[in-house]
């Protein structure tokens, strides 16, 4: 045990610049390959040391930070991620700081760098479809944002733009070395994502989320540098306060032993670094005619969505990928999509839907549709959308009789040889319904015969009797039972019935 008596003397002694050959000393003793550096330093022995222990794989020191002045939730257990309220149209201010070390990206030095800010969804599923949420946002509040900056009191931003087909982000630029703080208005509540049922319904969570490039050669800022987010809450004027002290006032009813599981309120709310939106390839692009620089990648628009007027090679002409039925085929292109949410009463969700290909309301899963459209029509369309083909209550097999009289005649005039056989052609009846009228209506699809022209429907009886087919004869028809059936012109000379033996 010569390492650890070793190992002893390092921390009793505090020599931090003797650690290096402390170590090397250790593998001397236990041999080469007896462990590796990476078990040593995990042995609970150095635990103590680790804030002083120097870090030969030291993860990246983020070049920004970003600070929003809100205080965070007291109701957020410790290893969750911050919870923030804020005001639906209040002005937040938040901190662009440089926290690069001496020497760290020069190249921006007295340069400067471009941040784009966005709220963004949370909810996975809402991301999916965002570009859709939005839309369905715009028709609902014509002329509003989503997200906008409060320029006068704005410090330090430059060359300030929002794009008309982004509500919910805004860009600026501004320079690491100097005081600068973005104050954003986010202006969408929670709870105008949320299904509605019978009031109270739970908001859902967005994310700020600022994005820094900074310059490339061509003078396009499309270098990504650093990404942060935080996870937000959205309320009505002052419905943020009211949250915040409801918050407070039930953490302050819990034990001592209960308040250890939560974090403490904080001031303000440190952005935690994140991957650049888009972060998923479930993210649907919007289609703007300005390019942003995080949507200009090629991993990103392989999930762009295709233009509304526009349709691939293989999906043009009039729309028979899509077919006669009632089904909705991958295949379809956006145009015969719509033409589908029309012909099945999902005309309210056109607008909603106007991107999306077969494929991509195909991919929408139960969960997605009844929190995009509510439960009721949410339901209805995924069901539509997976409906299979019904199983009849009653199939009936039915063959005209004229016809097979001309085959027997024929077969009679062959010189007696049966080898070839009479073919019976037998017509099948599905029927969803029980009834009389449905059997009548489906004979005459059948056999292409004017429904206006046939009278009445009998069944042949015993000796020949003639019995009307009615509701209480159909229900009991047995399953796949097989008919003949001759018409006969009726008494009063006008159409003629339907006699089924």
């Amino acid at each position: 045990m010569a390492w650890v008596l070793k190992m002893d003397e390092v921390i009793e002694s505090g020599l931090v610049h003797d650690f290096d050959a402390s170590l090397s000393g250790i593998g001397q003793e236990l041999g080469a390959g007896a462990y590796s550096m990476s078990d040593v330093l995990a042995l609970p022995i150095f635990k103590q040391e680790d804030s002083s222990l120097p870090q030969e794989n030291e993860t990246k020191h983020p070049p920004f930070q970003y600070v929003m002045c809100a205080a965070t939730s007291p109701a957020v257990k410790l290893y969750d991620e911050t919870l923030t309220y804020l005001n639906q149209g209040q002005s937040y201010e938040i901190r662009m700081l440089d926290n690069r070390k001496a020497g760290d990206i020069p190249e921006i030095n007295g340069k400067l760098v471009k941040s784009i800010i966005r709220v963004v969804f949370h909810d996975r599923r809402l991301q999916y479809t965002e570009h859709q949420q939005l839309e369905g946002w715009k028709w609902n509040r014509p002329g509003d944002r989503l997200l906008d900056l409060d320029i006068p009191m704005s410090v330090g931003v430059i060359d300030i733009k929002t794009n008309p087909s982004q509500l919910n982000a805004v860009e600026f630029l501004w320079d690491p070395t100097k005081c600068t703080s973005a104050f954003i208005q986010v202006h969408c509540i929670s709870t105008e994502f949320t299904p509605r049922k019978h009031g109270g319904e739970k908001g859902v969570p967005f994310r700020i989320q600022v994005d820094t490039f900074k310059q490339t050669e061509n003078g396009e800022y499309t270098d990504h540098l650093h990404s942060a987010s935080c996870q937000i809450k959205v309320f009505k004027p002052k419905g943020a306060d009211r949250k915040q002290k409801t918050d407070r006032e039930k953490m302050e009813k819990r034990t001592a032993h209960e308040k250890e599981k939560y974090q403490p309120s904080y001031d303000t709310t440190v952005l935690t670094e994140c991957s650049p939106w888009p972060d998923t390839p479930t993210t649907f692009v919007n289609n703007s005619p300005a390019p942003a620089p995080a949507f200009t990648s090629a991993q990103h628009n392989t999930y762009s969505v295709p233009d509304s007027n526009s349709s691939s090679p293989n999906h043009q002409g009039d729309g028979s990928s899509q077919g006669s039925g009632d089904q909705l085929h991958p295949s379809a292109t956006i145009q015969e999509t719509q033409q589908w949410l029309l012909k099945h009463r999902f005309s309210t969700y056109t607008r909603l839907f106007s991107n999306f290909s077969g494929a991509d309301l195909l991919k929408l899963t139960r969960e997605d549709l009844v929190q995009i459209c509510g439960p009721a029509d949410g339901i209805r369309l995924y069901n539509a959308l997976k409906s299979r083909s019904v199983r009849p209550r009653l199939t009936i097999y039915v063959c005209q009789e004229p016809l097979r009289s001309l085959q027997l005649e024929r077969q009679d005039a062959g010189n007696g040889d049966s080898s070839n056989g009479a073919i019976y052609v037998y017509h099948a009846i599905y029927l969803e319904e029980m009834a009389a009228s449905e059997v009548t209506r489906k004979l005459a699809l059948a056999f292409n015969i004017p429904l206006h022209q046939i009278n009445q429907v009998y069944r042949q009886g015993p000796t020949g009797i003639h019995i009307l087919v009615n509701d209480q004869m159909v229900q009991n028809f047995q399953d796949e039972s097989c008919f003949l059936f001759t018409t006969i012109k009726a008494e009063n000379g006008e159409g003629f019935h339907i006699i089924l033996k």
